[in-house]
């Protein structure tokens, strides 16, 4: 019997860390699944200088993302700041550059969520997740978002919504994640793992 857990990437790009918060928390949620565990990475940034190149390593925050991550992954959670109700530059350079793992089906019939954060509160924070969703259905990933069965969907501003989790950062991203805000992530990490394992047992 296999006991290597199921390996969940959790890939977000986060400018001044708010993000960064949402994707521990849906780690979180991911490791609190019995047989599954959480693998965060980011996307370097891009930059209008064509001669830009980013380190290696990050300075700070998880390794960057590599192609064999999307190869090794059962689900995947995608995270980014709002850029005029989109996902960052960042984000859809990497996700362009994936036509191979598109070509081969690499992430097809796999479980995804998204998430995101913004600096206002009516910052487009459904707009950019739907922008996330986009690529993952032509990678013909199973994206799935959080029900009205959390009461706190109910009760938040901008904790989330049936698309995903979001956070209101504020102009600064200084914001505090509120009680809401991690409860649903988290859940929304933990409802990423729990339908991963469920299609690894039906296959």
């Amino acid at each position: 019997m296999n006991t290597t857990p199921l390996s969940i990437l959790v890939l977000y790009y986060s400018r001044h860390g708010a993000t960064r918060k949402l994707a521990e928390l849906i780690a979180q949620g991911v490791d609190s699944v019995p047989g599954a565990e959480a693998r965060l990475r980011t996307v370097p940034p891009v930059s209008s200088v064509a001669e830009a190149t980013a380190p290696g390593i990050p300075d700070q925050g998880s390794p960057y993302v590599d192609h064999d991550d999307l190869r090794e992954c059962a689900g995947l959670a995608l995270g980014s700041p709002t850029r005029f109700g989109n996902m960052a530059a960042s984000m859809k350079y990497f996700l362009d550059g994936t036509a191979t793992e598109w070509v081969n089906g690499t992430l097809s019939g796999k479980p995804a969520v998204v998430f995101a954060s913004t600096g206002s509160l009516h910052g487009g924070q459904e707009a950019t997740l739907l922008s996330m969703m986009i690529p993952l259905l032509h990678h013909g990933m199973m994206v799935m978002g959080l029900p009205y069965t959390h009461p706190e969907l109910m009760n938040t501003a901008s904790g989330g919504s049936p698309y995903g989790a979001t956070h209101w950062a504020g102009v600064d991203g200084k914001r505090p994640v509120t009680e809401e805000e991690r409860t649903l992530t988290i859940a929304l990490g933990r409802r990423l793992a729990e339908a991963a394992l469920k299609l690894q047992g039906s296959r």
